[in-house]
């Protein structure tokens, strides 16, 4: 299951067309920014990812803000030979700055800080949940930032 994509012009957005349609789980792939694509490309070409889907994992999560539970499609999901080991990983790919506690500074507009403290808290109610969800499947939960996906130009 894959969800739509929505066309928003301040991100790099589309269908991706995988080289080795094989190791692809999806039938279609939907990348909503420029690292999603990036991480894409490395799973594409990278003989060592065994396995790898967009949003075809869900993981149900309380969100603690609007206290109710919620549905939350992480963003990928990667099958990977390391040495002689198999591992299995959800992935979320997001910027550094949305990975890190919002900035209180005085000197910015006070509803600004307020979305960026409730994004901050939605995402890390996902991400608790993420967590125990891939530890008791067998899997491991990671964020991949600019940082890590700039290694792989």
């Amino acid at each position: 299951m894959s969800l739509a994509l929505k066309r928003d012009s301040r991100f790099r957005q589309g269908f991706f067309k995988p080289k080795n349609p094989q190791k692809c789980i999806n039938t279609e792939c939907i990348y909503r920014s420029g690292l999603e694509l990036k991480f894409f490309i490395f799973c594409d070409n990278n003989p060592n990812v065994l396995q790898w889907g967009s949003e075809n994992v869900i993981v149900p999560y309380f969100d603690t803000i609007q206290k109710k539970t919620r549905k939350y499609y992480v963003d990928n999901y990667v099958k990977i030979k390391e040495g002689n080991n198999i591992k299995k990983y959800l992935v979320e790919i997001k910027p550094y700055k949305q990975t890190q506690p919002p900035n209180e500074s005085t000197r910015r507009k006070k509803s600004s800080v307020l979305y960026e403290k409730v994004q901050w808290f939605n995402n890390n109610d996902k991400w608790t949940h993420a967590k125990e969800f891939a530890k008791k499947n067998g899997m491991e939960f990671i964020i991949l930032t600019e940082k890590e996906l700039d290694q792989y130009k």
